[in-house]
């Protein structure tokens, strides 16, 4: 069945190439010859790896391996240079090989939700194009300091880890403008915070924080959520006064609730 969508795609010559939800164990090697394809939708199968052969779409700028059985990053994505969107939420994969990463430098999203990720090579500066990086649901414990180096970074969802300190060299990620840290375990936030002059959402809710850093208050936030810490009363409110949309459900050192 998926030969013939090929061979339908190829006389079509579709730019867009759909097998999700085919109840497949494994890529079709025929798939390699849809060279000219800029779009590759693989999710919802039990995919365990693809096939080298696909190393010849080179066109390719989006892939969806979403909700596979995936044990590891396939390792022909390393040849895949022209992929701006790459999906692998939904699998079973605890690291990120850096040879692969060292091919991936033109991506702009990757998307790693629902995996059981514990840590991020170095190589990760490998990425320097990438404006979206989504890891929620993993089992990291903490960031490389070479986050730093990812200078177009816009959108960082690490909520549902098992951090317990950041880096400072995140805060030189002078064009983050959302950052999701909710559900780990972060007794505080380097001071370097008031340096992410873009940053609008701020999501640390579910961690352990007692107060915000010095000067917090300079940040221009829209939407700041904080609900299930035990801050200090004043400390709190004086830091995000400012603040449009708030979320106070927090547990104050006094027991009391803010709503």
């Amino acid at each position: 069945m998926a030969n013939n969508l090929v061979i339908r795609a190829l006389k079509a010559n579709s730019k867009s190439f759909n097998l999700s939800s085919k109840k497949m164990t494994e890529v079709p090697k025929s798939v390699a010859r849809l060279t000219h394809i800029l779009t590759l939708h693989l999710n919802n199968n039990s995919l365990t790896s693809l096939p080298v052969e696909l190393q010849t779409l080179r066109n390719l700028t989006e892939l969806n391996l979403g909700n596979n059985s995936l044990d590891e990053v396939p390792s022909v994505l390393r040849y895949l240079n022209t992929l701006k969107k790459l999906y692998l939420f939904g699998n079973h994969i605890t690291r990120l090989p850096p040879e692969v990463l060292d091919g991936l430098d033109n991506l702009t999203l990757l998307n790693l939700n629902h995996n059981h990720i514990t840590v991020l090579p170095p190589e990760i500066k490998s990425l320097s194009n990438l404006e979206t990086l989504s890891l929620l649901d993993n089992q990291l414990e903490e960031l490389p300091v070479e986050i730093g180096f990812l200078k177009k970074m816009v959108e960082m969802n690490l909520t549902n880890n098992k951090l317990s300190r950041l880096p400072k060299q995140i805060y030189s990620l002078s064009q983050l403008a959302r950052l999701y840290l909710a559900r780990n375990n972060l007794t505080e936030l380097p001071e370097g915070v008031i340096g992410l002059m873009k940053l609008r959402v701020l999501d640390v809710a579910g961690n352990r924080l007692s107060m915000f850093p010095v000067d917090f208050q300079l940040l221009t936030l829209n939407e700041l959520l904080c609900e299930g810490n035990t801050f200090v009363k004043n400390k709190l409110m004086e830091s995000v006064q400012a603040v449009e949309v708030l979320s106070l459900k927090v547990q104050s050192l006094s027991s009391h609730r803010y709503r």
